[in-house]
């Protein structure tokens, strides 16, 4: 017989998208006698020389089966989570006073009306279920390696306590919204121990009481057949495997009376109709059709396009780093100057400043990473049409230092005019900064954090309040100083791109005047080319 019992004990892992209510599993329990084995034996044996029963071992059928009234076997069909008491627990639970959880408060009703309905109907099989205390104390106590040394670490130790954590949760629902959910200065400690992945996992053991038949009810007659863990994305983990075609397992266990015993487990859960799996995929397309229009019943059917002979220009951009400053501590202030013709949405605004970063040496020069994001939306109207050639907007910024004190310095000033070609653009930014003649404005600035400013930004370029033709710039004295990248994506959206009327004309001229007309016509030939196969094709149909 030892060749036919089953040594693959380890996990099987499953994946299932049904109910997990739905899993039924039928265990089967036999004690195996030397009596057992030797008419099994013979039987397999006496099957490969042609099917000969065994006529002369057993007066009756069902003992030429195997099966003698005194033998040991009991079948059980369990479902998922469903509680089956012990002796133990049964006895235990038919006194109140024993009682002191609501658990425990709910399981003496169920017992009680187990008494009334005539007992237990198994015998030595039953379950605990993901709510009993045997499943926490169980995932303690469980060891990796064989020594008796063994200590559990850290990282087992936190994970045992994943589940626990969930079910604490669940404990404290009713008062949850009292409790601060963000923690502000975490200590070392709180850290630790809520930085692990929080899954919540279900468990289940199979249990089987393996003490002599007129006394059971002990704890250390109790043994596990097989564990049922499902985790919140459907996973289904089962230790060990369902036999199917395989052997038996055995569970030998040591007393005064060395016993072998064989069990068996098997998947008997009820396959889905044909006719119910119709439905229940009907009953699914209907409900995403309907989730389907209430999201477009949100976002609307139509895309939105921006008002006729308008070009709409999406900037997502990011203040990548600073280079090559004096000093530490960098913080950039930044705004954008709208031309004439251009426009934005009232409620946004066209000015940040980012947070402050200590510099890093890159090779050899000191580097402070921002990776600071910014996003402008701009409308170019169709009043450009004119002989004169239309700005671009200019992205105005000053990088500025803190000092001990939190003084801010001016480290530099700069301008970038922002891309009229969209996709992607990287731009590095040269800097400069007014000084003063003589070395006591140095001192000033490095000892008090005092230097020279520009009252106006874009006096970097031309003033907006300039009105000459000729802007002087003599006795105004500047250093350089580092300099500035800057990442832009860029995304142009307009009508005139789809229309094949005199406005693509009218629209396209704008776009000569900004230098990426061959860029945006081709678009536009692919555009039309779409429309044109979309419309043959419904005029056929």
């Amino acid at each position: 017989m030892a060749e036919d019992w089953n040594q693959d004990v380890g996990e099987a892992v499953y994946r299932s998208r049904d109910p997990i209510n739905n899993l039924r599993i039928r265990v089967s329990l036999q004690r195996v006698t030397p009596a057992i084995a030797l008419v099994q034996r013979m039987q397999e044996e006496d099957a490969n020389r042609g099917g000969l029963e065994l006529q002369a071992l057993h007066s009756n059928p069902e003992e030429s089966r195997g099966h003698q009234p005194n033998e040991e076997k009991e079948e059980v069909v369990i479902s998922w989570q469903e509680k089956l008491f012990s002796q133990f627990e049964f006895e235990l639970y038919q006194n109140e006073a024993a009682c002191r959880t609501p658990l425990d408060h709910q399981y003496y009703q169920d017992v009680l009306s187990l008494v009334r309905g005539g007992g237990r109907k198994n015998k030595r099989i039953f379950t605990y279920t993901d709510h009993d205390r045997y499943t926490n104390l169980e995932e303690h106590s469980q060891s990796v390696t064989t020594s008796q040394n063994e200590t559990p670490t850290f990282l087992a130790e936190r994970m045992a306590n994943v589940r626990r954590r969930r079910q604490d949760k669940r404990q404290v629902d009713g008062v949850g919204m009292r409790h601060r959910f963000i923690t502000l200065k975490p200590s070392d400690e709180f850290i630790r121990n809520n930085h692990i992945i929080n899954t919540p996992v279900q468990t289940m053991y199979i249990m089987a009481d393996l003490g002599p038949s007129g006394n059971l009810g002990l704890r250390e007659h109790e043994h596990v057949l097989g564990t049922v863990r499902v985790d919140a994305n459907g996973v289904i983990t089962l230790k060990p495997d369902v036999t199917g075609t395989k052997g038996p397992y055995r569970l030998e266990v040591e007393g005064e009376k060395r016993q072998l015993w064989r069990y068996t487990l098997q998947h008997v859960s009820e396959s889905v109709q044909k006719e119910e799996q119709e439905r229940e995929q009907h009953i699914y397309k209907d409900l995403y059709s309907r989730h389907k229009e209430y999201l477009n019943s949100l976002v609307g059917s139509d895309f939105e396009m921006p008002p006729a002979g308008t070009l709409r220009v999406f900037i997502n951009g990011e203040i990548v780093s600073a280079q090559e400053f004096d000093y530490d501590n960098l913080y950039v202030h930044f705004f954008v100057e709208l031309p004439k013709y251009w426009s934005s949405p009232g409620f946004q605004e066209l000015s940040g400043v980012t947070q402050s970063c200590r510099t890093k040496t890159h090779e050899r020069d000191s580097v402070a990473y921002f990776c600071y994001p910014f996003s402008f939306e701009l409308f170019l109207s169709e009043e450009a049409d004119s002989e004169e050639t239309p700005q671009l907007p200019v992205l105005f910024f000053e990088v500025l230092s803190l000092d001990f004190w939190q003084r801010y310095r001016v480290e530099g000033y700069g301008s970038v005019v922002l891309p009229g070609t969209p996709g992607m653009h990287v731009l590095t930014a040269q800097t400069w900064r007014p000084v003063e003649l003589g070395v006591l404005t140095e001192l000033k600035r490095f000892f008090i954090g005092g230097s020279p400013e520009l009252e106006d930004l874009t006096y970097v370029r031309v003033p907006g309040t300039f009105q000459g033709q000729h802007l002087s710039r003599l006795g105004f004295r500047t250093k350089s100083s580092g300099s500035l990248t800057l990442r832009l994506h860029c995304l142009h959206h307009s009508r005139s791109f789809l229309d094949g009327r005199s406005m693509r004309k009218r629209m396209q001229s704008v776009l000569d005047h900004l230098g990426h007309s061959s860029q945006q016509s081709s678009i536009h030939n692919v555009l039309v080319l779409h429309f044109r196969i979309e419309r043959k094709c419904k005029e056929r149909e």
